[in-house]
């Protein structure tokens, strides 16, 4: 890591988080109309969903070869050609005559979005002090979910006098200025990669197996947070709908509640860096589960906001934990292969969210959303009393160091 006497933030705000937030606002810009496109190409609603998920399936794919990947070539190589791939996979997807060709864009850019991101959090950690670690890191989550926020914005823009086909140029440029920006960024990190070029690579199965124990029980926790991370995105249209709020009240919840969740994204570093890692988890975990519990008590749109912003300013202050905790646990060798089997975890608890969130709607007999909200309330419960368990050794073991 940087020498805390050199460090300044200056210096990391574009070649760190540049390509972040640029290469989230690519994502940003097609994910609210992929569903659209796949149906000018002739999907079905079910395929249509199909098609679009085939993006977060890229990702879940991806980690444990993106692992390898780094440990290989390093990370600045990684980000270059993830970039590169991503750019074209876009490119595709925007163009593609056929729904099927139109899929694999979709599942590449997803297996190229897995490998940015798991190459970027290696970076940080080369370049953060580890007294500013979770900052750094929370900063790193802030940038991408104002990229997530913004890309949806510019997109709109495009499509009126582009169609479709606006939304994808954007996310081209925007994907080809993320990689372009680490191809022309000074290179903060070339020392620490000939170093680890130099150690020989273990395989990414056995690397799991050395740290079966701990993707077991801390791995479980950034588990159970992704799964509510993901489930709250599905609910609150769900019971927008429920309750009989049309899409227009419920976009403006989903922008307001984006942009609150901004507000804490400093402070809940700082509140990891100063007090502990299980502080920020803690509070996450009881306004995520607090809000999942009143969630079925909300009747009107201002109710609907109120619970929504609640959830967002937990979810804000907690931004960066699941890399800031893998950071914290990553070893000095084989660390790329590490991160890719934590990135799994996490990536597991988004399929778990979703796919949880729809086995609740299909066996339900009560008002589906609102046994969906207890069902999360209660995942939230399980997941702090178990986190309470299993992270205050992060802290003592981060204070001992």
């Amino acid at each position: 890591m940087s020498a805390d006497g050199d460090f300044g933030w200056r210096g990391i705000v574009i070649p760190a988080y540049g390509p972040t937030f640029l290469s989230a606002g690519a994502a940003g810009a097609v994910l609210p109309i992929a569903a659209l496109r796949a149906d000018e190409l002739g999907a079905s609603l079910g395929m249509a969903a199909f098609v679009v998920a085939l993006t977060g399936v890229g990702q879940l794919v991806g980690v444990l070869p993106a692992g390898a990947l780094v440990a290989r070539i390093g990370e600045r190589a990684t980000l270059l050609r993830a970039g590169a791939l991503d750019v074209v996979a876009l490119a595709v997807a925007g163009w593609a005559p056929t729904l099927w060709l139109m899929g694999v864009a979709l599942f590449v850019s997803g297996l190229a979005t897995s490998a940015f991101f798991l190459a970027r959090q290696g970076y940080m950690i080369d370049v953060l002090p580890q007294r500013l670690l979770a900052r750094g890191m929370s900063l790193l989550g802030g940038s991408m979910r104002a990229g997530l926020l913004l890309g949806p914005v510019i997109g709109s823009l495009a499509i009126a006098p582009f169609g479709l086909q606006g939304a994808y140029g954007v996310a081209v440029l925007l994907a080809a200025g993320s990689a372009l920006t680490v191809l022309t960024a000074p290179d903060l990190t070339g020392e620490h990669e000939r170093a680890r070029a130099a150690e020989p690579h273990t395989g990414v199965w056995r690397v799991i197996r050395q740290h079966a124990r701990l993707l077991l029980t801390q791995g479980i926790a950034v588990l159970m947070i992704s799964a509510m991370r993901t489930a709250r995105l599905a609910i609150l249209p769900l019971w927008a709908l429920h309750i009989g709020l049309d899409g227009v009240d419920s976009s403006q919840i989903f922008a307001i509640s984006g942009v609150a969740e901004l507000v804490l994204v400093y402070p809940g570093g700082w509140m990891m860096d100063r007090l502990g890692r299980m502080w920020v988890v803690g509070a996450l975990l009881t306004v995520m589960a607090a809000s999942f519990l009143v969630l079925p008590f909300a009747d009107s749109k201002g109710e609907l906001l109120a619970v929504a912003l609640c959830m967002a300013l937990g979810n804000g202050l907690g931004s960066g934990i699941v890399m800031t905790l893998g950071a914290d646990a990553a070893p000095q060798v084989d660390r790329a292969q590490f991160l890719g089997a934590w990135r799994l975890m996490g990536e597991a608890g988004h399929s778990v969210g979703s796919l949880g969130l729809s086995a609740v709607t299909v066996v339900a007999s009560l008002p589906v959303a609102a046994v969906a909200a207890v069902a999360l309330g209660a995942l939230g419960i399980a997941g702090l009393v178990w986190s309470g368990v299993w992270l205050p050794r992060v802290d003592r073991e981060r204070v001992a160091a």
